[in-house]
């Protein structure tokens, strides 16, 4: 029986490079969700599902154990979105103003970096040992245990920032990006560096987007300041 979740089955070769159908379907899966959700489509949720299931098998068996334990996070937070989005849907919208885009202020940008490098060094730390800890489970040591932890925590603030607007955010996935970009190529999972290459374009575009709106903001509060402190002489 063809085993799709083995990264050895291959599905084809492109240029002499033997893609799995497990790192094929998975990256298809992936973008498929990424455009869905740009469209706000709620079958969004149950395609990156898919996607996420196919990479917990391959990032097992490429040892890149901070990456899994990350698919394992983005599996329940899937299905979380999936619930809200079921439950928002067809119910009048609160008459509430809408989230701005924002800055972190210098406090929060130390603040998140301090967690960053925290959670990276703890994180480094227990990949590096995960064999020793689960030797039945992790039968080999992990691979790049400190890029894969790095990008693995950033991709938490990262994801914590998006959901409060705020325009680092982009800037946190355009470092993510850029590394998976080559830890993946390096890995031997070409199709998904490729993918995170795509990732990288949209990220970019994200950024640009949003340091345009933010702009935008901050140049009518100015005006409406403006408004608000200008003197208003008496009638005669």
């Amino acid at each position: 029986m063809l085993n799709i979740f083995d990264i050895n089955t291959v599905a084809f070769t492109v240029m002499d490079y033997p893609m799995s159908y497990l790192e094929f379907i998975g990256t298809i899966f992936n973008l498929w969700c990424v455009w869905l959700t740009a469209k706000g489509k709620i079958s969004s949720w149950p395609i990156g599902i898919v996607g996420v299931i196919f990479y917990i098998f391959l990032f097992y068996q490429i040892n890149l154990y901070s990456d899994l334990f990350e698919q394992f996070y983005f599996l329940i937070t899937s299905f979380y979105g999936w619930y809200l989005w079921l439950n928002l849907k067809g119910k009048k919208e609160r008459n509430e103003g809408e989230l701005k885009i924002t800055k972190n202020t210098l406090k929060s940008k130390i603040t998140y970096i301090t967690i960053t490098l925290l959670g990276t060094l703890l994180l480094t730390y227990f990949m590096k040992n995960v064999h020793l800890y689960f030797p039945t489970i992790f039968t080999e040591p992990a691979s790049y245990p400190f890029i894969d932890a790095f990008t693995t925590v950033l991709s938490f603030v990262a994801t914590i920032l998006l959901a409060k607007k705020k325009v680092d955010s982009w800037i946190l996935w355009i470092l993510v990006d850029i590394i998976g970009i080559w830890l993946y190529y390096v890995k031997g999972v070409k199709f998904i560096s490729l993918e995170y290459l795509i990732f990288l374009g949209l990220a970019t575009n994200g950024l640009f987007k949003w340091k345009k709106e933010l702009k935008s903001y901050e140049k009518a509060n100015k005006n409406n300041k403006g408004v608000s402190t200008r003197k208003i002489r008496p009638s005669t």
